[in-house]
């Protein structure tokens, strides 16, 4: 099994280890700390030596922090985990703190004493964060700290090493273009821009730019190193000899231990630029003649390649088919015997069963009643519910294949489910064929497409706290940047980009829905006056739970586009799968008639 189901941290760990660090931070003449879940790569997974926040308060969530003070100890966390939160930290010495609308600095005016030194560690914040954070502290007296050492890492006894995994080359087959094109490419925007050079500190880009796969981190696939690349395309590289040792070296690429990192650093001369979103507040002290700009290689690598999209597309099916398989098992089994942990098993074996599942690519979100209506919902054997007649069921899941990232999540019925939720899932439904059915001009961006996905849950008064898609590396990380459906995503969409698109719902402490598919934004063909527009492609190939849509709901288009999409399905997984699971496909895909015009 790739997964575990073992809680990796206890409430009841936090209060001693909060005592702890507060002494250290006395000892350091600091009042209060910044603990964020972050590492020098500033990735969405950390490893376990980077998992100081969890570590620290039991919080297992994507995205926060904690503010350590002498009286107070904030948590601070979006409206993903406003749930899970609570059920994982020790609420007496930890609070909870709703963010963003409750920024650091506004927070650190009310609770922190006059004068108070707040600590941070320089490795693991980004400029734009420490800046914003000065910036609301202007004028009020408490200042922040750059570290040397982290003080959460002095008091834990058993610190891990650092991340050190094997690196594997990516075939140019699936890549597209070698690594020296890549590079040629990102130097020659350096020359249009004058620049000298740019600093690369995000293990995606890092991988994505040098061919590389690597398994530093759980579930990503991603290089953890650093590297200086230089307007000629000469590349100076900054890893543990040990993940590269095995593979031959690139003209044009120079290899350092990481140690030599900073002094190169200091030592460039001309402008250097550097990401000040995504780097080290460290890599900005250290740069003589420091110019804030972009990563050069976020666009390029959220923009696919014709390989790239090939590569994603076989594996989609394959998933598919995987997913069928496991869809095919869900229906014949007497549900109210297997709980949540059962099925994650049973999924991941069918997807093992494919012979090329390399790693998931985050752990399985499986989740029936109440804990559905935690988004990021982990499984673990204390959590662990079985399922029972009249809940939903929701799944969300995916594989890293050697050619392709997937991420899918399908609700299913247990048994004879409620009008309200099945209603509440058509709205979903609604959401997720509106976004696949989108028709847009250049330049818009998915902040404007957002809301489509919202709407019909908005005439019922109906919302949800997360954003509607998140785009997706190809054989790369499930979660990367710089592209999503979001409110505050102003990132024009491009052909190539892949997102996902997985409108929800929850009901706190009662039951969760969610629907997502990956689509590719491409081309779209002419219409009308011929103005140059984009739609979807989508990608994931499986069918979308019938039995729980009151079909009345459904416009004609929208039933259209749901036959359309399973007679796709049936066509393509159809011929993957085993002689019952395509009998059970056939029925999963059978045209829903359309009631309301």
């Amino acid at each position: 099994m790739f997964q575990s189901f073992t809680a990796s941290s206890r409430p009841e760990q936090g209060p001693p280890r909060l005592a702890a660090l507060r002494a250290e931070l006395a000892a350091r003449g600091l009042t209060g700390f910044l603990v964020p879940r972050a590492d020098a790569h500033q990735g969405e997974y950390v490893g376990a030596r980077d998992a100081r926040l969890e570590w620290l308060t039991g919080f297992t969530g994507s995205a926060g922090f904690a503010l350590v003070l002498p009286d107070v100890a904030g948590v601070f966390i979006d409206g993903r985990y406003t749930v899970q939160v609570r059920g994982q930290i020790d609420l007496s010495v930890f609070t909870p703190v709703d963010w963003p609308a409750n920024a650091a600095a506004d927070w650190l005016r009310r609770h922190a004493p006059a004068g108070a030194a707040i600590g941070y560690d320089p490795w693991l914040h980004t400029p734009d964060e420490i800046g914003r954070i000065e910036s609301g502290l202007a004028g009020s007296g408490i200042t922040l700290t750059a570290v040397e050492s982290n003080p959460v890492d002095a008091i834990r006894p058993d610190l891990p090493a650092p991340p050190c995994g094997r690196v594997r080359q990516h075939p140019l087959a699936l890549a597209g273009l070698s690594s020296a094109q890549k590079r040629e490419a990102m130097a020659a925007e350096l020359r249009h821009a004058g620049v000298a050079a740019t600093v690369i500190t995000l293990a995606d880009s890092l991988a994505w730019l040098m061919n590389w796969r690597g398994s530093d981190i759980i579930r990503n696939p991603v290089v953890q190193g650093f590297a200086v690349l230089h307007d000629d395309a000469r590349l100076d590289l900054f890893i543990d000899p040990a993940k590269v040792a095995h593979l031959p070296e690139d003209e044009g690429v120079t290899r350092h231990p990481p140690e030599a990192f900073l002094g190169r650093l200091r030592a460039l001369n001309g402008s250097v630029r550097y990401d000040p979103s995504t780097a080290p507040m460290r890599v900005k002290t250290a740069l003589a003649a420091g110019v804030a700009g972009a990563d050069p290689c976020l666009l390029a690598k959220a923009k696919k390649n014709p390989a790239e999209l090939d590569g994603m597309r076989a594996a989609h099916r394959r998933d598919g088919a995987a997913m069928v398989e496991f869809l095919c098992w869900y229906d014949a089994q007497d549900l109210t015997t297997l709980t949540e942990i059962d099925m994650a098993r049973a999924l991941e074996g069918f997807r093992a069963a494919g012979g090329d599942l390399m790693d998931l690519s985050f752990d399985t979100i499986s989740s029936t009643g109440p804990n559905g209506a935690i988004n990021h919902y982990r499984v673990t054997e204390e959590t662990n519910r079985r399922l029972a007649p009249g809940d939903l069921f929701l799944i969300d899941s995916g594989g890293q294949y050697p050619d392709g990232t997937t991420d899918i999540t399908r609700t299913l019925p247990v048994g004879v489910v409620a009008d309200e939720r099945k209603a509440a899932y058509t709205r979903v439904l609604q959401g997720m064929i509106a976004i696949s059915r989108a028709r847009f001009p250049r330049g818009v961006a998915g902040g404007h497409l957002d809301a489509l996905a919202r709407y019909p849950l908005w005439l019922a008064g109906q919302d949800y706290d997360h954003g509607t898609g998140h785009g997706v590396g190809a054989a790369l990380s499930v979660h990367e940047g710089p592209v999503r459906l979001s409110r505050i995503s102003t990132l024009p969409l491009e052909p190539g980009m892949i997102l996902s698109n997985e409108p929800g719902y929850y009901r706190a402490g009662g039951w969760g829905i969610r629907i997502e598919n990956l689509i590719v934004v491409r081309e779209a063909a002419a219409l009308g006056d011929n103005r140059r527009m984009l739609d979807f492609e989508t990608i994931t190939l499986c069918p979308i739970d019938t039995r729980l849509i009151l079909t009345g709901l459904l416009s004609m288009e929208e039933t259209g586009w749901l036959n359309a999409y399973h007679a796709r399905v049936l066509d393509e997984i159809g011929p993957l799968v085993s002689a019952s699971a395509r009998a059970w496909l056939v029925g999963a895909c059978a045209p829903v008639r359309a009631t309301r015009r």
